[in-house]
């Protein structure tokens, strides 16, 4: 397994990272045992990046991975936890207006159970879901640092957060990594994020790699069960989904001409964006991942490059990655003033 090491201060993951989500039914049901069965699969092949978040299944993501690490060697994996986000029964989150909760004896309360359902006395890399726009990240920070100082924490990361955020946070505690949508469809963090974690040395752990599967090749209109999330998404909605469908029939040729499937090209992009960049891939089955880590065999030359961002331009994509009240929870979006 290739290695990349996550910022300046992090530890040393595998290039690839398995991402657990779809394990607990945000893209509708999964099975249980495959789910399991994949995460002994992705450790055999040398991930050891396993990233999951305390709302994923209301701790039903957590207790899953606990029960597929049992027995496992500690020095065999790294758990990345976000926190933070608010539930409600039914399975929806919480009020937009008040949809994160990151002060600091929250810090403390979901760190406590996040520990007791993994089964572990550390997590590796602990982070904030979202920015909590009541608590100053400041605070968030400092007592994640005294976690870290306690024991139970390893390293301090941050999701979905712009660059002012990212700067005040590095100024705590050194930071590890901004997981943080990257894609060949979701390029956002070119602009100004990317820059600034390269100048303080913070690695980018990427998600959406796929953009939940819509450029993976395999997508079909009218796929989403009522219960996956993806069905309120406007990259999957309208008109939207037939022009994003349509850049994956071009991506598919280049594909071709390199003996690859079109997820395959789509994440070995990612992985050619540079040596910072880990993508978190949330494969579901066993064959999903084997495809996954084929990306690593993948080699894209400058000409390569050229010609994929030919058929899939920048600011290709039609439609938002969240609906707008999702949108409006994400720092990353703010643009910084001129």
């Amino acid at each position: 397994m290739d290695t990349r090491k996550l910022g300046n201060t992090g530890p040393t993951v595998s290039a690839i990272g398995l991402g657990a989500m779809g394990m607990s039914g945000m893209y509708g049901p999964a099975d249980r045992a495959e789910s399991i069965a994949t995460i002994h699969a992705a450790l055999d092949a040398g991930v050891n990046l396993i990233d999951t978040g305390d709302f994923y299944g209301m701790g039903h993501n957590e207790m899953l991975i606990a029960e597929a690490l049992r027995g496992v060697g500690r020095d065999r994996y790294l758990v990345s936890v976000k926190f933070g986000a608010l539930r409600v029964p039914g399975g929806g989150f919480g009020d937009p207006r008040r949809s994160v909760d990151a002060r600091p004896e929250a810090v403390k309360n979901f760190l406590a159970y996040s520990l007791e359902r993994l089964g572990v006395d550390h997590i590796d890399i602990y982070r904030p879901s979202r920015l909590d726009p009541n608590v100053p990240i400041e605070e968030t920070v400092g007592a994640i640092a005294d976690m870290v100082k306690a024991g139970y924490v390893r390293h301090i990361g941050l999701s979905e957060v712009g660059s002012a955020t990212i700067r005040k946070a590095a100024a705590v505690h050194p930071i590890v990594d901004l997981q943080i949508e990257y894609s060949l469809i979701s390029r956002g963090i070119e602009e100004d994020i990317l820059k600034t974690t390269r100048e303080l040395g913070i690695g980018i752990t990427a998600y959406g790699v796929l953009s939940r599967g819509l450029i993976g090749g395999n997508w079909k209109k009218n796929a989403t069960s009522p219960t996956d999330f993806r069905t309120h998404a406007p990259r999957f909605q309208g008109d939207n989904v037939d022009r994003n469908l349509a850049l994956v029939e071009e991506l598919k040729k280049v594909a071709a001409r390199k003996g690859a499937s079109v997820a395959q090209i789509a994440i070995a992009w990612v992985l050619a964006q540079g040596k910072d960049i880990v993508p978190v891939l949330g494969a579901r089955r066993r064959d999903q991942l084997a495809e996954t880590l084929g990306a690593l065999a993948v080699r894209l030359n400058a000409s390569d490059l050229a010609e994929i961002e030919a058929v899939v331009p920048k600011g290709a994509a039609a439609g938002e990655r969240y609906a707008p009240h999702g949108m409006a929870t994400l720092d990353s979006e703010r643009r910084p003033a001129n």
